[in-house]
């Protein structure tokens, strides 16, 4: 790639319904949202951190913390059902028309996910300029007992067997044997701009690749359980880090 400028671009809407008010909730001691500002500016690597929000309280506090917003997103982004390529194709188009600001490609953090780091952040940037591919995501491991290889369906009356149908005694049972799969952690993406104009309006494009990450910084917060979860597994983080 080349000397394009480097942006995140940080997606808080204000109409959550599992946890209203989550993007700014406090979260062991500053808003929620100020964990990925924070952690976006600690990398070094962006000449643009955008807060892309429908919510006047949310742009408050995350110019606040040093974030941009160069201007606020039309209400009817803030429903559950839009889909993010959307509000970024406004937003990357905007910025191209009064600006003449057009990135060659874009980070997208959610604020949903504090436990990322600062590193993490700055090897998916280089990982994706060194490559030729369209979009990055950061991955972690499933956990084996979740693995598809194990995964159960009853059938008939009450007859358990692996979901292809296979029977159970003809099922892999060791671990170490089964094949590792992973899942995308939503902590970091990379996206070429140009995927969200082309025709099928995506933000994938057709070369994916992977950031492998450890799974205890994959935290992503959708629900009170996943809140109370997170802050367990974030002071814990954080004590690792002091010690």
């Amino acid at each position: 790639m080349n000397h394009s400028p480097t942006i995140c671009i940080i997606p808080a809407r204000g109409g959550s319904k599992r946890l209203p008010g989550k993007n700014i909730k406090d979260f062991l001691g500053k808003p929620l949202l100020a964990w990925t500002i924070e952690t976006a500016k600690a990398s070094g690597v962006f000449d643009r951190i955008i807060l892309m929000t429908d919510d006047e309280k949310i742009a408050e506090v995350g110019k606040r913390y040093g974030a941009e917003v160069p201007f606020m997103e039309p209400e009817e982004f803030a429903q559950d059902n839009v889909y993010v390529a959307e509000p970024l194709k406004y937003t990357l188009k905007r910025l191209k028309e009064e600006e003449n600001f057009s990135p060659d490609f874009f980070v997208l953090l959610e604020p949903s996910c504090p436990g990322r780091l600062s590193k993490h952040i700055k090897e998916v940037v280089e990982i994706f300029k060194d490559s030729d591919a369209d979009s990055i995501a950061a991955v972690s491991e499933i956990p084996a007992r979740f693995n598809s290889a194990k995964s159960l369906k009853i059938f008939g009356e009450n007859e358990l067997r692996h979901f292809s149908g296979t029977l159970i005694k003809d099922l892999t049972h060791q671990n170490q044997k089964i094949e590792k799969l992973y899942y995308i952690n939503s902590a970091i993406y990379a996206f070429k701009t140009k995927n969200l104009f082309e025709e099928n309006n995506s933000l994938w494009g057709k070369k994916v690749i992977a950031y492998m990450m450890d799974p205890k910084y994959a935290l992503d917060i959708d629900t009170f359980e996943d809140w109370e979860n997170a802050e367990i597994k974030t002071k814990k983080l954080l004590e690792e880090k002091e010690s």
